[in-house]
């Protein structure tokens, strides 16, 4: 009827759906039929009203039961009890008038996504008593604490080294976990997915619910880790490609990839080289490797080092030729007049270009004797040719000292070789004493 049930005592009764049951009870048709013990909480007998409860005696059978079960109630002890709820944080246990809760973390070793995955309202359980609260009459219950930690003996089951296989159960950016048993899971890093792939993303390399099969790198029991390696599963083709290309070996290879620091190229079947920017030239100052290059050209490059560990190609391209400043000595001898252009005007000299790529630096001190005429910005422009006499070379830094006044002088008939002597200019290299022997006549 509306609101409740109809009851037969004799007489036509009423029980109100809030008196039925300690909870609410959703399927009402199925109580039709049956008998219950019912207490009289309305009687007006000139209405013919007659209002029953059920609930009341359930209530004080409850409380009955209820002190009977705190006496026994201890931490540590197994107790039966009945589903009466589940939430998303855990599942209400009735252990006899007294509600425990087993928490979501305390249902299994293993992950757990809700516990509706586990437990059905109804459903009989045993549980261990975790904490029990006197005052509040808090209990807490546990389930896997029933079993044994699997992480204790974990090392003896999944030593390093051993290969496994378990399921993937959640995708994170930094790599994928896996169950390898109920309780027990490893995290694949994004960086040992793949010896020469680097996905974007893990969930691009595997997805939830995969079997995979991986080798235990390490294990962590204190903190309950343990790092896998889908990689490892397969050669390590780094250690072909340090076999197949010692360094000097030269190679042909279309650049997949331009950055500031360099030109990444293709060598292998997700294998790239890197040609640094300080490898491309000898000479040439370049800033951007991408004024030189563009993606999907092939260049000749030399293997420089592979390194294994750390999966690193290293190429070059200016050690396909010799180093032009070797032999700067013997092109441009100290003492020998020299011409160049003007390729930079400074406030402290002039840079005079040689040769492609090579640059000598006239100080102003070796402009001209006359100071009046020794400020470049005012006497020289970018581009004008000049004659310079080689003072100093220092291949270790790259630098020539030149001078136009001792060019001038020997014009004019003047001894370089005293001028050479007598200069401020350092003479620190084996061309310049080679130069003096010469002119000493040894």
């Amino acid at each position: 009827v509306k609101g409740g049930l109809a009851v037969d005592i004799g007489v036509k009764a009423f029980l109100p759906g809030s008196q039925i049951d300690l909870r609410p009870v959703r399927d009402l048709d199925a109580l039709i039929g049956q008998k219950f013990e019912f207490k009289i909480l309305k009687f007006n007998k000139q209405r013919n009203n007659i209002v029953l409860s059920r609930r009341a005696l359930l209530e004080k059978e409850r409380e009955k039961l209820r002190t009977e079960t705190l006496k026994d109630l201890e931490e540590g002890k197994i107790v039966q009890g009945v589903v009466k709820n589940i939430t998303d944080y855990g599942a209400f246990i009735d252990l006899g008038g007294v509600d425990g809760l087993l928490h979501i973390t305390d249902m299994s070793w293993g992950r757990v996504g809700h516990p509706s995955e586990l437990f059905r309202v109804g459903d009989e359980v045993n549980v261990i008593v975790l904490q029990y609260d006197q005052e509040k009459e808090r209990v807490s219950l546990g389930l896997k604490q029933m079993q044994a930690d699997p992480w204790l003996t974990v090392n003896q089951r999944f030593p390093v080294a051993s290969r496994v296989q378990g399921k993937v159960v959640s995708i994170a950016d930094y790599g994928a976990f896996v169950e390898i048993e109920p309780g027990v899971e490893g995290l694949i890093h994004v960086s040992e997915m793949s010896w020469s792939k680097k996905p974007k993303h893990p969930s691009k390399f595997f997805e939830v619910g995969q079997t995979v099969e991986a080798v235990v790198q390490d294990i962590d029991v204190e903190n309950r880790r343990i790092s896998l390696s889908y990689k490892a599963t397969e050669p390590n083709p780094w250690d072909a490609v340090a076999e197949k290309y010692p360094p000097g070996t030269r190679i042909q290879g279309q650049i997949k990839n331009i950055t500031d620091f360099g030109v990444f190229v293709g060598i292998e079947e997700g294998i790239d080289g890197l040609i640094h920017v300080s490898d491309i030239s000898w000479t040439q100052r370049i800033n951007n490797p991408a004024e030189v290059y563009k993606k999907g050209d092939v260049v000749e490059a030399v293997v420089l080092h592979v390194d294994r560990d750390n999966e690193r190609f290293s190429l070059g391209i200016k050690q396909l030729t010799e180093d032009p400043w070797l032999t700067i000595g013997k092109r441009f001898p100290v003492g020998a007049v020299v011409k160049g252009k003007v390729t930079n005007v400074t406030d402290f000299g002039l840079f005079i270009e040689l040769e492609p790529g090579i640059e000598g630096l006239v100080r102003t001190n070796e402009i001209s004797r006359d100071k009046a005429e020794a400020e470049p910005q005012r006497k020289f422009n970018s581009a004008d040719e000049v004659k310079a006499v080689v003072l100093n070379i220092d291949p270790h830094e790259r630098k020539i000292s030149l001078s136009l006044r001792a060019a001038i002088d020997h014009e004019e008939g003047e001894n370089v070789r005293e001028y050479i002597s007598t200069t401020e200019q350092p003479i620190r290299n084996t061309f310049a004493d080679k130069l003096r022997e010469k002119l000493e006549g040894k």
